[in-house]
């Protein structure tokens, strides 16, 4: 107990310098706040979840103390229990039934990216009362902020209208990122949280302390009622007020996740293709560039369920389970 006490507290400090590096203004300090989810994970990964629970109350601590306990609670809803929950789930197993032989069956890595997206929804809506009690006035406090931050990075005086540099209607740019940002910051929680858990994973694996057996990620799936799921989030989004932007966020999070889902199909369906490096470089860099493909990828993903593109171009294995668990 003593271990994970001192484990949890270290991991937690340096939690919280990562997440105060920020505050130096340096270039380099982003990529050292990206980091902030890792020693949380790492801790909670490669000993115990309650040393990750330990290390997310005092990195808030220590934050609450040194920033201002806006702070406290900024970073522990953000950050903290979202690390903490992730690593707790990552580490999940329950003994096989009908002649498992004493194996265990870990929550799966398609649960894992699912539980990621809900929950980084979930911290995105948290913070919405801190802007507005309703939709108008979150929506005017965003502008306002984001008004205020194209003014000094333009350099535009105090009390004159923000412009844009080659014209244009600045009021639709205001317009379009207050909507676009709330989905934009819960897809990127996302995928900095699924990111550090993958590298907390791979650091708690080379040193031996990774409990669980690694996850087959090109034989990723996911449950059978997501799709209904990402339905009933992208219909909820069209409600009037807070409940539209909330289910918004749920919506946009879940849409990520297929992504994920379909980038691991093509790595799957392509593992026995005699062009697979080409056809995956292909893949990559048309989304990195163009931007629009990653809506097929994510169409691959919600159409895998129908079509299984990975059992009809590349079969699994001899010795390694099929892309669909039973219990999925």
């Amino acid at each position: 107990m003593a271990q994970i006490l001192l484990i949890g507290l270290g991991a937690g400090a340096a939690s919280a310098l990562l997440f105060a590096a920020l505050a130096s203004g340096r270039f380099f300090a982003i990529g050292l706040f990206y980091l902030t989810p890792l020693p949380i994970l790492l801790a909670g990964m490669a000993w115990s979840h309650w040393a990750g629970l330990v290390a997310a109350a005092a990195a808030a601590t220590i934050l609450g103390f040194t920033l201002g306990r806006w702070f406290f609670l900024t970073f522990m809803i953000g950050i903290g229990l979202p690390s903490y929950a992730l690593s707790y789930l990552a580490l999940l197993a329950r003994p096989v039934t009908n002649g498992g032989g004493g194996k265990l069956e870990w929550f799966s890595a398609g649960r894992l990216v699912l539980a990621a997206a809900l929950i980084a929804a979930i911290a995105t809506a948290c913070t919405i009362p801190a802007l507005g009690s309703d939709l108008d006035s979150y929506r005017a406090a965003l502008k306002f902020a984001f008004e205020r931050i194209l003014q000094a990075q333009s350099g535009t005086p105090e009390g004159e209208a923000w412009k844009l540099p080659g014209g244009g209607d600045p009021k639709a740019v205001l317009d379009f990122l207050t909507v676009a940002m709330p989905l934009a910051a819960a897809v990127f929680s996302m995928i900095t949280s699924l990111a550090n858990l993958w590298l907390a994973a791979r650091i708690a694996r080379a040193s031996s302390r990774l409990k669980r057996p690694w996850p087959q990620l090109p034989a990723m799936t996911f449950p059978q009622a997501t799709p209904f799921l990402l339905m009933g989030a992208i219909g909820s989004s069209f409600l009037p007020g807070l409940a539209g932007l909330v289910a918004s966020l749920f919506a946009a999070t879940l849409l990520m996740a297929y992504v994920i889902l379909g980038f691991c199909i093509i790595h799957g369906a392509t593992r026995d293709f005699a062009i697979r490096a080409p056809t995956l470089a292909a893949v990559w860099i048309s989304v990195l560039f163009f931007g629009w493909p990653i809506l097929l990828v994510a169409i691959i993903g919600l159409a895998d369920g129908f079509a299984d593109f990975r059992g009809r171009f590349a079969p699994p294995p001899p010795n390694l389970p099929t892309h669909k668990p039973p219990n999925e």
